[in-house]
Parts: structure tokens; sequence; C-alpha cells
């Protein structure tokens, strides 16, 4: 059987995130553990996986993921 979930790339993952935190839905400085009640059911060890491959930890907060977004306004 074929997984049919997605497979989330850090770049994915990033803008996920992004798009969280700019809604206002979550703070960028929540843990990166937060962004798992955001995903779609069963995708959270492929985003752990890509996470832990990129040197995050789901302890990390949300900022270190966007340290390179450009803010419009905070």
């Amino acid at each position: 059987m074929l997984n049919t979930l997605p497979r989330y790339t850090l770049n994915d993952i990033k803008e996920e995130a992004k798009e969280l935190v700019y809604q206002g839905r979550l703070s960028r400085q929540q843990c990166l553990y937060t962004l798992c009640g955001f995903l779609p059911s069963g995708s959270w060890a492929d985003v752990e996986a890509e996470l832990e491959k990129n040197d995050f930890l789901l302890r990390d907060h949300l900022i270190d993921l966007l340290h390179e977004t450009t803010w419009d306004s905070d």
C-alpha cells in the first residue's frame, strides 16, 4: 500500500509555520512541536524527520525556523 499522505519539505514546513504565525494562530515563541496540531493526521512523523534532518529540535522555537523570513510588520 502506498503512502498517500503528502511528504513535507523544509520549505513546506516553513511556509506552513509562517502562515500560521501570520494568521495569529501560533506565536513565533512557541515550540516547533505546536505545529503538529495544525497538520494533517499522520503526517507528523514526516515533518519531525524533516526537521531533525535539518538540525531542528522539536523544542526549538518557531522563530528559529523562520529566522530567514522577512516580516512586513510585527
